[in-house]
């Protein structure tokens, strides 16, 4: 199977177009263009603010197109991409913004966030006006489970997507083959939102086109590289070969990367690398 990870947390080292470059030589098929920075955010008031990255410049293009370039020659591909979020705050032009620019890189899937508190009826009315401009750039749209965490609690709770449920449930809605399912499994993991990883691969069957792979310790939203936490991915691998999931193996281990530095940083992605090709034999087990 493919495997692929995230570029922002190499990139935090090495800039965008070294860290396709090192994530190609660690042996990874393809990469994940993680446009987070499109938009900046005050957090405090939860209004974007400006941003130097250059996907929110008017040369957002070439950005793109660089990258490409540099994947090419790396022999590696674009799988699929991340907006920026929370979707709503950041605003609809910016999300089309990312999915113009997946298509640019090559990639054939853009996460875009549901809302994490608005009803899968309205998260899916604003997923049915974003797919004409997704369809026009042979771009499928994957929703993503979510969580919350609300003050002074121990563990998460239900947001978007949390279960398997709602998960299908705002697919189902929009009925329509370019709203897929990216399934993130360390979200999945928490205790008070998820509802594990294996049920909910079982669950979204074919709507399940992508994954976010990562380890937690079954509380906290870790981001750390797999099998060194506390999630089973024995389990997992066997409810994603049961639903003959064909998809790319995408890590979101973007925190493990920061116990590295620009000097050491590709043994970190190495070791990236070797924990997807682990997962990869896993499914691939008779």
């Amino acid at each position: 199977m493919k495997i692929s990870t995230e570029i922002i947390s190499t990139s935090r080292h090495v800039g965008e177009h070294k860290a396709i470059e090192l994530i190609a030589k660690a042996g990874f098929d393809c990469w994940d263009f993680s446009m987070f920075d499109m938009v900046q955010l005050d957090w405090e008031k939860m209004v974007p603010i400006p941003s130097s990255h250059p996907t929110s410049g008017s040369e957002y293009a070439k950005f793109a197109k660089e990258l490409r370039k540099v994947a090419d020659d790396c022999g590696i591909e674009c799988n699929q991409s991340h907006a920026p979020f929370p979707t709503r705050i950041v605003g609809l032009d910016f999300i089309k913004r990312a999915i113009e620019c997946t298509a640019i890189a090559g990639g054939k899937i853009c996460i875009v966030h549901p809302d994490n508190n608005a009803s899968a009826e309205d998260n899916a009315e604003m997923y049915k006006e974003l797919l004409p401009f997704a369809k026009d750039h042979g771009v499928k749209i994957a929703t993503e489970n979510m969580w919350n965490w609300e003050s002074g609690a121990t563990h998460s709770s239900f947001a978007a997507c949390a279960t398997a449920e709602s998960f299908c449930r705002h697919i189902d809605l929009v009925n329509d083959p370019y709203l897929v399912a990216c399934l993130d499994l360390g979200h999945a993991e928490m205790k008070g939102s998820g509802d594990g990883a294996p049920y909910m691969i079982r669950q979204l069957g074919n709507r399940l086109q992508a994954l976010h792979i990562h380890d937690n310790d079954q509380l906290h939203d870790s981001h750390q590289i797999p099998f060194s936490m506390k999630i089973d991915f024995v389990e997992i691998a066997r409810a994603l070969r049961e639903i003959g999931y064909d998809g790319v193996l995408t890590l979101e281990a973007d925190r493990y990367l920061q116990a590295y530095n620009r000097d050491n940083v590709f043994e970190g992605v190495k070791k990236l690398a070797e924990s997807a090709r682990r997962l990869s034999d896993l499914i691939e087990q008779k």
